[in-house]
């Protein structure tokens, strides 16, 4: 006995041992001495061997926030940031004045006023890192212009703000995500806005509030003259609102449909109201002067570009930003702690009260409804996707890479595709696929031939496997019963009348019920639906009728041999008498 159970534990972690080889064999890829090649390039190009830098590429790193933001990855030194920019020239200038090391940066030109740029930049972009995926994806880039009476055009004819805010970015992460799922830690920051939030008081209590509504002017394309997403009149503010909303909407919709599957961290930010941003260079000089003002020493909402540089900067690096789905903020109460603090500070709170805060004061963020709106933020994603011409992998669950569960599962597909195809054999109450004539012989020819054969091996195997079926599974407590009636005979013909009788009731119900609908008006839609049914009813009557004549001729086959019978045993019997 002690041997027999050696034996099996024996037999059990040999399975393991070759389970864990085949899940190890999932992952191997064949060598490509191109590939090694780039690798080993990649790794000289992106540090030390050991620890190469992780590759960040930053949207609108000339000025603002994402100066700031990159300022602070490259002082790192443990990142090599791409920021993509339209002026090269001005990117060297502010290069040079914010002393980056030029072998942790590298500025590239995209204009994202233009599908083809974004389209060139990531051609470039994959040049230039070799066999290195991106480890990190910042879409900072945004314009604002709130005064314009009319709106802008792009080269490919859509209004500006949506375009370089939200329709670009959204091109530009179908075109690196995929490969982004190589890196070992991959995330990708959308930078929101509390103006496309409208569960605040600035993004709810300020007019325009952002609204998609029903996404009438991106269903019609979304090109000139069409210049808002909703398809009403052009607002230049509420452009950037709106286009802030969907890049909120695009984060949660990446991570419900990729996060799982690739293993990138998704999520959106809002860092704070920079007041003295170049963002607002397009607003009035008395706007300028006085917004900045207001922010800091009345509402408490204001942030300077460093401060809201280290927030971006915090959220693409700290080990606590690993978490996708998430809208980050900094700290609570904006009011709290003004006052004389607040003037000896320059306006700037730090800490528990005010937009100030230091690393520590990072939360998850409320999202308002219209933010989690699934419904509409997949309609914006189809209709987005079209604008841009943009292509996404599928969305699928992550699969295991065991051998065995894939030859498993093409197995498991066949079989379910051959009993699939029996079902839609064309029978009595089939409505799906009116038009295409479906049957199982296929089918049945098949299953005929592998069920003797290739099925029949895996019955046994099963069985080999796991035993013989419990009684329980077959005969268990209760089993749904139904008593076969006898068709033929002397009570069919009784039978046939109480059908027929049941029939001629239902039919008469059914005309009834015709004449009442006929005498109401109705409207188009309702007449229509009504034709269809009338159709079908006809057409089922029609089949039952034809059943019950085949079922009546059958009958009277067996009645006729049940009286052939009868007459044969009174022979019998007077004979014998």
């Amino acid at each position: 006995m002690a041997g027999a159970k050696g034996l099996k534990l024996l037999v059990l972690a040999q399975a393991v041992a070759w389970a864990a080889a085949f899940k190890q064999l999932g992952n191997l890829k064949m060598p490509n001495l191109g590939n090694v090649a780039k690798d080993m390039e990649a790794k000289a190009k992106f540090g030390a061997p050991a620890a190469p830098n992780k590759l960040v590429v930053v949207t609108g790193t000339s000025s603002g926030l994402g100066r700031k933001t990159a300022r602070a990855l490259v002082r790192t030194g443990q990142y090599h940031v791409v920021g993509a920019v339209r002026d090269l020239e001005k990117m060297d200038v502010v290069a040079e004045i914010e002393d980056f090391d030029r072998s942790c940066f590298t500025a590239m030109e995209v204009e994202l006023n233009s599908f083809a740029s974004v389209r060139k930049f990531v051609a470039d972009l994959d040049g230039f890192r070799l066999n290195k995926p991106v480890d990190r994806l910042i879409c900072n880039a945004g314009i604002y212009q709130p005064s314009l009476p009319h709106a802008k055009w792009s080269e490919d004819g859509h209004e500006q703000t949506m375009q370089v805010n939200y329709l670009s970015h959204f091109l530009l992460v179908s075109l690196l995500m995929e490969d982004m799922a190589r890196a070992p830690d991959p995330r990708i920051v959308l930078v929101g806005s509390v103006t496309g939030n409208d569960n605040t008081v600035g993004g709810g209590g300020v007019y325009p509030i952002a609204d998609l509504k029903d996404l009438d002017g991106l269903k019609a394309g979304f090109k000139n003259p069409v210049s808002m997403i909703d398809g009403y009149n052009f607002i230049g503010a509420k452009a950037y609102k709106d286009s802030k909303l969907c890049l909120m909407m695009l984060s949660n919709m990446l991570h419900d449909k990729y996060h799982k599957q690739t293993g990138i961290v998704f999520s959106s930010i809002y860092p704070g109201c920079i007041a003295e941003s170049p963002l607002f260079r397009e607003k009035r000089p008395w706007f300028r002067k006085y917004f900045p003002v207001f922010m800091k020493y009345i509402t408490g909402g204001f942030v300077g570009e460093e401060e809201a540089g280290q927030r971006l900067f915090q959220v693409a690096h700290d080990p606590r930003c690993a978490k996708s789905g998430v809208y980050w903020g900094w700290n609570g109460g904006p009011r709290e702690g003004r006052g004389a603090e607040a003037l000896e500070k320059g306006g700037q709170i730090a800490g528990a009260g005010g937009a100030g805060g230091g690393w520590d004061s990072i939360f998850e963020n409320d999202q308002s409804d219209k933010v989690l709106d699934v419904e509409k933020a997949a309609t914006l994603w189809k209709y987005s996707s079209i604008v841009t011409g943009a292509e996404w992998p599928e969305a699928n669950q992550p699969k295991s890479p065991c051998p065995t569960l894939k030859v498993i599962g093409a197995v498991t597909d066949f079989m379910n595709a051959k009993e699939e195809a029996k079902r839609m054999g064309d029978q009595p109450g089939m409505v799906a696929g009116k038009g295409i004539v479906v049957t199982g012989a296929v089918a049945k020819a098949a299953d005929t031939v592998l069920d003797k054969t290739v099925f029949r091996l895996l019955r046994l195997a099963q069985r080999l496997l796991l035993g013989k079926m419990p009684d329980a599974a077959t005969d268990g407590s209760f089993q749904a019963t139904e008593a076969r009636r006898r068709t033929g005979g002397l009570l069919g013909i009784f039978r046939r009348k109480k059908r027929a009788a049941e029939e001629e009731d239902a039919a008469a119900v059914l005309e009834a019920e015709a004449v009442e609908a006929d005498a109401a008006p109705l409207d188009p839609e309702e007449e229509a639906k009504l034709r269809i049914r009338e159709e079908l009813e006809l057409e089922l009557r029609a089949k039952i009728q034809d059943q019950n004549a085949d079922r009546t001729a059958d009958d009277d086959a067996a009645a006729l041999d049940d009286g052939a019978a009868l007459e044969d045993a009174a022979a019998s019997a007077a004979v014998e008498a």
